[in-house]
């Protein structure tokens, strides 16, 4: 999707090193249309009238219930084409539904004409974060609490961007904000949690999901057990010491396997000798071991936790966790390790798990898809001794509310850049059906179709792409083959639009090395 930049005869920004350094706007003056015909106290009670409107329709958003409450809005603005407050409540439900380009025009026009609107300024500042605009979005929100400091959907706006970019105390500052400031609004308190589950804060994390329980609509069950099963597993966790502990070596390098363009390594768990085969996923964040390996290595489930949302069959599976002793990588160990367990489908390759990007977070990561290798160095120790690579050759990556890593990528034939997972555990890379459907792109499609296995089943029939050429960075492939998918399952959770996957078709032509907690990449192409 493609916004407007900002029209500078409306919005003046300066040159910012910190947030609210120097802030300027130029202030227009609007002039109102005279009310006439209407005695003063009717005008009055028309205006009373609207406001309780306006109030049911915030409690019926809150409820869940974003039908009515859009249709009440569209009556008060059917009415009253002009009463910018409606029309903004109304471009916040658009946003909470992922109608983005709605909430952009709706927010954007209250903005340019009314200057001074705090609440506009929130609006059209968190449509632009859903987009991906960070940096834009960054001024906005900015704006919108320079004028209103007690604006939460601006505290939460930027909580959230200082998250997707790797800040997590300052995320959990600004959330905390937001939750001050409105502390019934459900999506706050759940972002506040989910931040602090990153933070490894697991008491507090459980503590807000459950007033996550308390304050959201009952109707949304699914999601609901979700949480519960969730409260349950951070309850455990919060008992614990700690997570993650590193032992064994400060580095180790170990060679892998690429099967259907997917690097996997060998492993052992709970000490126990037997190997077992687990695929590098940068595109999960948490790791996965099979029911069926669990089940052989006695892993029972802690606890279970509705169903979860992901490509294939029909788009759920059960989430259930476990809990592993200790993760040993050639001379590096990890012990405390939490971990999905679920049923692997299609599994002809005999995979036992995913390694997540917890369970290698601490660790400045190289996967060389030349020389077929895998190296982990301490993060500590790598920054001691100097061995990080010059930094200036660094992408940046973001982090999504999910857990994926997400950079900027270039298609041929697209104007803007569009936001992609990173994903060394897909084979191939994918794009949005929303891509796929652009002139640009369609006439790119190939007659093959494919078969998908994913985390909740196979879909058959997936259409596929060649694209000319993919770019990220400095980085530039032709004749990529890619697929296209409903990535709205991805995108309901991601945070900020992600419209496609850079899968390992893409990938293998490169050594990458990942710095996790700057959430930064190096690609270095690999000789063939």
């Amino acid at each position: 999707m493609k916004f407007r930049i900002l029209d500078p005869v409306f919005f003046r920004f300066p040159f910012q090193t910190k947030r609210f350094a120097g802030l300027a706007l130029a202030v227009l003056f609007v002039i109102g249309l005279p009310v006439s015909g209407l005695a003063n106290d009717d005008v009055q009670q028309i205006e009373e009238d609207t406001r309780q409107q306006i109030k049911q329709a915030e409690k019926l958003a809150k409820r869940g219930n974003v039908v009515e409450a859009e249709k009440l809005l569209r009556q008060i603005v059917e009415r009253n084409p002009q009463h910018s407050t409606a029309k903004l409540k109304l471009a916040y439900i658009f946003l909470k539904q992922k109608r983005l380009l709605e909430a952009y025009d709706l927010s954007f026009e209250i903005a340019k004409n009314e200057p001074k609107n705090s609440y506009a300024f929130a609006v059209l500042g968190a449509t632009l974060l859903s987009a991906g605009n960070f940096k834009e979005a960054d001024k906005i929100l900015v704006t919108a609490l320079s004028l209103n400091k007690k604006e939460s959907l601006a505290w939460a706006g930027l909580g959230m961007l200082d998250f997707y970019e790797n800040r997590i105390a300052e995320s959990i500052e600004y959330l905390k904000g937001a939750v001050y400031y409105d502390g019934e609004e459900p999506d706050y308190v759940f972002a506040l949690a989910q931040v602090e589950a990153r933070a490894e804060k697991y008491k507090d994390a459980a503590d807000h999901y459950n007033r996550f329980l308390q304050v959201s609509p009952q109707t949304d069950i699914e999601r609901r057990d979700r949480i519960k099963g969730l409260i349950n597993f951070l309850r455990f966790l919060g008992g614990r010491r700690s997570l993650y502990d590193l032992g064994g070596g400060e580095r180790t390098s170990v060679s892998f396997e690429l099967l259907r363009d997917r690097p996997v390594i060998k492993l052992s768990v709970n000490k126990n000798e037997e190997p077992l085969k687990f695929v590098l996923d940068t595109g999960s964040g948490i790791s996965v071991i099979s029911r069926e390996t669990a089940e052989r290595l006695k892993i029972k489930p802690i606890t279970r936790g509705g169903l979860a949302r992901a490509i294939g069959g029909n788009g759920k599976f059960e989430i259930v966790y476990g809990f592993l002793k200790s993760v040993n990588i050639g001379d590096v160990e990890i012990k405390s390790v939490p971990v999905y367990i679920r049923e692997f489908h299609s599994n002809d390759e005999k995979i036992d798990g995913y390694i997540g990007l917890s369970l290698i977070s601490k660790f400045l990561t190289t996967i060389d898809y030349g020389s077929l290798s895998f190296s982990l160095v301490r993060k500590d120790i790598a920054e001691d001794q100097n061995t990080v690579e010059n930094k200036s050759l660094y992408l940046p990556l973001r982090l999504t509310s999910s857990g994926f890593l997400s950079g900027e990528v270039q298609l041929e034939g697209v104007q803007s850049s569009l936001n992609f997972i990173v994903d060394t555990g897909a084979s191939i890379s994918v794009i949005s059906e929303e891509i796929a459907g652009l002139s640009e792109i369609s006439r790119f499609v190939r007659n093959e179709k494919m078969r998908v296995v994913g985390a909740a089943g196979v879909t058959e029939d997936v259409p596929s792409f060649l694209l000319p050429r993919v770019t990220f960075g400095s980085n530039s492939r032709e004749s990529i083959t890619a697929i296209a998918l409903d990535l709205d399952i991805i995108n309901e959770a991601s945070g900020f639009r992600q419209a496609g996957i850079l899968g390992g078709n893409f990938l293998k032509n490169y050594r990458l090395t990942f710095d996790f907690k700057n959430s930064k990449v190096i690609f270095t192409p690999v000789r063939k």
